[in-house]
């Protein structure tokens, strides 16, 4: 994955700095995070493929800040790196959304192929970016590609495209979206569903007056068209 983007959140400056250099060095776009408690906002603002996330962090543990992503929705690979090779702690983060762990002092080769791993099942799993009308949407970095700039989508965005993607070429109804991408327990009367396709189609549609990628279905929903 060319110019992956890496989030490193680490409070040991000689290591955050060292992690730094390697994987920009490689080519990698890489942000530094000192704290836990600017961790959340890095990853909103920052928009990276992987974290890398030490644990015993100032201001948010890093159990906590990983919780925090997965509760919001971020679908992110995130490598734990932890002094203790605990089993309890580490089945203790896994639970908690992290996808692999490494355990401190580590060998920077097994760190890289552990980073690798978990951007080529990124990959694989969202392939390469779409081709639609006028413009690109790539799923891994959550963003538009049109007329060479780069419109950023809202994970919620993102999770509906997905969840679109899987359903086609049937329609899905505006209460399967409420309770599968908004996570509501039961099916209420609202408009969010109809707003939030609105919001994407201005994104990803050449005219979204006349929609040609996100068809509205009469009685039965929305369906990926393409």
């Amino acid at each position: 994955m060319a110019q992956a983007r890496i989030l490193i959140v680490e409070d040991e400056e000689s290591l955050r700095i060292g992690l730094n250099e390697t994987f920009a060095g490689e080519g990698f776009a890489v942000q530094i995070c000192p704290r836990g408690d600017a961790a959340v906002a890095a990853v909103g603002a920052f928009k990276p493929d992987l974290m890398l996330l030490d644990l015993m962090l100032p201001g948010m543990h890093g159990m906590e800040v990983c919780k925090h992503l997965r509760a919001q929705g971020a679908t992110l690979p995130i490598i734990m790196l932890t002094a203790l090779a605990d089993e309890k702690q580490i089945v203790e983060g896994l639970k908690a959304g992290a996808d692999d762990y490494i355990t401190k002092p580590f060998r920077l080769a097994e760190l890289h192929a552990r980073v690798a791993a978990q951007l080529r099942r990124v990959q694989a799993a969202f392939g390469a970016p779409l081709e639609l009308p006028g413009c690109k949407l790539d799923l891994t970095r959550g963003e538009v590609l049109r007329d060479g700039k780069a419109v950023a989508l809202t994970q919620l965005e993102v999770e509906l495209v997905k969840y679109l993607l899987k359903a086609k070429p049937n329609a899905v109804s505006r209460d399967e979206l409420l309770t599968k991408v908004w996570g509501y327990k039961e099916a209420v009367a609202t408009r969010t569903v109809d707003m939030a396709i609105a919001k994407l189609r201005a994104k990803i549609e050449q005219d979204k007056e006349k929609p040609r990628v996100i068809a509205t279905v009469r009685d039965a929903g929305y369906r990926w068209e393409l």
